[in-house]
């Protein structure tokens, strides 16, 4: 059994899925959203054009996708504005990505007040100074490599920071900034004249809470010595029963923080001013943890700002977020133009699961990857790879659900430091995560829901584990059966590309593709910008 309930699709799964979540996702009369009949909706009148279309040269062209992903332009002002990039979730200290992955996309910010002027300048900064930030946040983003906001933050840091405090609803791309948005947000609405806890952040998963932990941790490291604390409320990383929690920033995953606040009484929530949740759509879609996040919330001070984050929000889901997240601004993209630059996207056509495996080995003996993550949808699949690969001698290690806590922070940090090339996990990785090493992905099982439809959603979130921006990726999907087959076709056919076949009986050729993508260097970014060169200026 996989290790997350994916999330149903199609009109079908949609029905009966908003009928039982919005049964359960029941507010009193004074918090529950009501149609907003003031909300207006602001579209930039000019399309914000920083990507073209190319394609991605090999060594032999093969069949180009019918849409190619887009890529990031390389002369004139565009490589003045990339030799700033930002990065985003894992910061480069930590390995993680060095730079923005920003599609072709309207930024549509639809605002809860009609009396709000969406063309007033607060509704779009340029720099960071605009915001009258605290020089220490000012000096912790220069030092992090942030010198100008991303697209969706120059949209969204002025509905976060206005006051009073509103709600909001983001939807960006990984890579765009949206961790870096949120956690600014409340490092600037902290108090540091006391320890209680303030700003509360849920997220899906433990390695994604302590990353997000470390993004705060590292932004606010010049307001560590007046009193900065965040505290991350995982398994395994809690005080001894009966010590209180410290900290003015929480980051945590629900279950854990619900058993902190009500069964050990030791997290005191009356202070808190923001609730983030990172992820949302799987967290709210989610039986199990959108019970608990509806339960943490109920627990809070009534005038807390809610913040939703997530690079996608599927119609109903977005309906459930109005619950949470009453007359909350909006910040959305379609999910069509929610793609991955840089990403060449493959697969294999194998006649059965022991074929499947064959050819993964072949495939990982041909080429060196620097850092490459297989997807399963099984715990027992993925302890079967890494028994037989590492048996073929190669350094590999597993996560999945069933390791406790310190054994994944354990199996996890030798995947970042390189210590393990391939990580072999289910979909409890698929989101947010941030490597900067990773080259390729593949798909040994392609990804599903509950009732066997294809799941765009997670494709889409597990590519986008690779081809950050400023660097070359690849995406490899596995085949070996019709259902497989058409699961595949259908979720390529939804984002409109054209996946590359790799021929298994010329593996000569298929190295030479291989190699072709992986050397390509288009997507380049010089790294002038880094956390390095921001200390020396």
């Amino acid at each position: 059994m996989s290790d997350q309930k994916p999330t149903p699709s199609g009109p079908e799964a949609s029905t009966g899925l908003a009928k039982s979540f919005a049964d359960r996702l029941t507010f009193p009369a004074d918090t529950k959203a009501k149609p907003n009949p003031t909300a207006s909706t602001f579209t930039p009148a000019a399309k914000f054009d920083w990507a073209d279309e190319a394609e991605t040269p090999t060594e032999e062209k093969s069949k180009e996708p019918t849409r190619s992903l887009p890529r990031a332009q390389t002369d004139g002002a565009a490589d003045s504005s990339l030799e700033m990039a930002q990065t985003d979730g894992a910061t480069t200290w930590m390995n993680g990505s060095a730079g923005l992955d920003e599609p072709e996309f309207d930024v549509n910010v639809k605002l809860a007040d009609l009396q709000d002027d969406p063309n007033n300048p607060l509704y779009s900064v340029k720099s960071f100074e605009e915001l009258k930030l605290r020089e220490e946040l000012l000096r912790g983003l220069s030092v992090m490599g942030f010198h100008k906001p991303s697209k969706i933050q120059e949209r969204a840091l002025p509905l976060l920071l206005k006051n009073p405090p509103q709600n909001l609803i983001g939807q960006s791309q990984s890579g765009t900034g949206k961790t870096a948005a949120f956690v600014l947000n409340m490092l600037s609405r902290i108090d540091l004249n006391t320890k209680q806890p303030q700003c509360l952040v849920l997220a899906p998963t433990r390695e994604l809470a302590k990353q997000i932990a470390g993004v705060a941790k590292i932004m606010g490291t010049f307001l560590v010595d007046k009193g900065l604390e965040v505290f991350e409320a995982v398994p395994q990383s809690l005080p001894p029963r009966g010590v209180q929690v410290q900290g003015q920033i929480i980051v945590g995953t629900p279950g854990t923080v619900m058993d902190l606040i009500q069964r050990k009484r030791q997290l005191n929530v009356r202070g808190i001013k923001v609730l983030t949740l990172d992820e949302a759509d799987n967290m709210l879609d989610l039986q199990g943890m959108g019970d608990q996040c509806k339960r943490v919330k109920m627990l809070l001070p009534k005038d807390h700002q809610v913040v939703l984050f997530s690079a996608t929000f599927p119609p109903m889901v977005l309906d459930f977020a109005g619950l949470f997240a009453p007359n909350a601004n909006q910040i959305t993209l379609e999910v069509e133009n929610l793609t991955v630059k840089g990403i060449k996207q493959m697969y294999l056509d194998c006649n059965s699961d022991q074929e499947k495996y064959e050819a993964l080995v072949k495939f990982y003996g041909l080429m060196t990857i620097a850092s490459s993550i297989i997807f399963v949808h099984r715990r027992d699949t993925a302890a079967e790879i890494e028994r037989r690969m590492t048996a073929e001698g190669h350094k590999v290690a597993s996560l999945t659900g069933a390791l406790e806590g310190a054994q994944r922070d354990e199996v996890f940090a030798r995947f970042r430091n390189g210590d393990a090339k391939v990580l072999i996990t289910t979909n409890v990785l698929a989101r947010g995560i941030d490597v900067q090493t990773v080259t390729m992905v593949i798909n040994y099982d392609i990804p599903e829901t509950v009732d066997h439809q294809p799941d765009y959603e997670t494709y889409l979130h597990r590519i986008g584990r690779t081809g950050r921006f400023g660097r070359t990726g690849a995406a490899l999907s596995f085949v070996s059966s019709k259902r497989s087959w058409d699961q595949l076709m259908t979720i390529c056919k939804h984002f409109g590309v054209e996946p590359t076949k790799l021929d298994t009986s010329d593996w000569d050729h298929v190295e030479k593709m291989l190699k072709g993508i992986m050397k390509n260097a288009r997507n380049v970014v010089p790294q002038a910008a880094g956390p390095e060169a921001a200390m020396d200026d």
